[in-house]
């Protein structure tokens, strides 16, 4: 079975999903992330992020600016 990239709408608590998959991927890291598996985002971006690692990161890029 071929897994399939999902599109979501990321809400401040939950997200909605736009298009039905599998996964989304991490916008820092690129890795796959299970919708199951799926607890970091960014509302304001709607970027999706693997681990706590991977939003901080994305926040300290943002702060630098």
């Amino acid at each position: 079975m071929t897994k399939k990239l999902a599109k979501l709408k990321y809400l401040p608590n939950n997200f909605q999903i736009i298009q039905n998959g599998d996964y989304v991927e991490c916008a820092v890291s690129g890795k796959r992330i299970g919708i199951e598996n799926l607890n970091y985002w960014n509302v304001e971006l709607q970027e999706a992020y693997f681990s706590y690692k991977e939003a901080f990161q994305k926040k300290e890029q943002l702060d630098k600016k």
